[in-house]
């Protein structure tokens, strides 16, 4: 069973909806309808599989009409979906699939809105590890559909050498170059919180130096040294992370950088309201 599958599976059994003590006791067992999805809010699709997922866990015989993607802008009163089945089935998974294509909708729409203030393709967004845990294949996924890019998945995708790393580790420029020895295929990124730490992390030759918690004033100052110790063989990618709302992203984007981490993206982007419309008494 996959992480979808999974997830699917325990929130279903989390909402009881496999003893729907309403839906059995006050509609017919074999009464069929058929329900609309739609956009009350402006913003951008995401979780439109997962979403049809929850009702085939429950009945594989519901039948899906999908009026918009992953990924589309959609606007208040847009029809995304139609769902045909047996009513129970609709009652039984109503719930559990909005939540799923909400939260990731939100998080695709959230994410546009920095892809959108930055207005500059020579810079991306990237999402990070601040996910709800077992969240993270949506979250993601969901970034994508917004027109941002991932950071690593997970820890073993990448090297991200932090403060608390680099408390612990004597010699950066000897472990980096160990480490590349071992691994040449792997990227090794530092991050940065003053202009000494910048410099260390040009010396050990770090792939992606991150100035983190830093103001654009400051960071403009960082960004000055890097490039200019940068050479044809040794061009450090610059990502800013920390600190970095809907007025500092601007400054942010005027800066000479490659990408801009933004954990809120994520953790604490707000749903986007979607409602699954019953038509009562449908003949099908």
């Amino acid at each position: 069973m996959n992480t979808i599958d999974t997830l699917i599976d325990l929130a279903l059994k989390e909402d009881g909806a496999f003893n729907d003590i309403t839906s059995k006791e006050f509609v017919p067992e074999d009464k069929k309808a058929k329900a609309v999805l739609v956009a009350n809010k402006d913003g951008v699709l995401a979780g439109v599989d997962v979403f049809i997922e929850v009702f085939k866990t429950l009945d594989d015989r519901c039948k899906v009409t999908i009026e918009k993607k992953d990924g589309d802008f959609l606007k208040k009163g847009n029809k995304i979906l139609e769902i045909t089945g047996f009513a129970r089935t609709i009652l039984l998974g109503e719930r559990t699939a909005l939540n799923f294509l909400q939260y990731m909708s939100g998080i695709a729409t959230f994410t546009n809105v920095f892809v959108k203030a930055v207005d500059n393709n020579k810079i991306k967004i990237y999402d990070t590890r601040k996910i709800l845990p077992g969240y993270r294949e949506f979250a993601k996924y969901a970034v994508r559909c917004g027109g941002g890019t991932n950071h690593r998945i997970g820890l073993s995708d990448m090297v991200l050498i932090k403060d608390n790393h680099l408390k612990l580790i004597k010699d950066l420029t000897s472990a980096i170059s160990n480490f590349k020895k071992k691994y040449k295929d792997i990227k090794v990124e530092v991050e940065c919180e003053s202009l000494c730490e910048v410099k260390n992390a040009l010396v050990a030759k770090a792939d992606i130096i991150m100035l983190d918690n830093t103001t654009p004033k400051t960071a403009g100052e960082m960004i000055d040294v890097i490039r200019k110790n940068s050479t044809k063989d040794y061009k450090p990618e610059i990502e800013i992370s920390g600190n970095v709302d809907f007025q500092a992203i601007k400054e942010f984007a005027k800066l000479d950088i490659d990408r801009i981490s933004i954990g809120m993206i994520t953790h604490s982007a707000p749903v986007l309201d979607v409602s699954l419309e019953v038509t009562i008494n449908c003949d099908i």
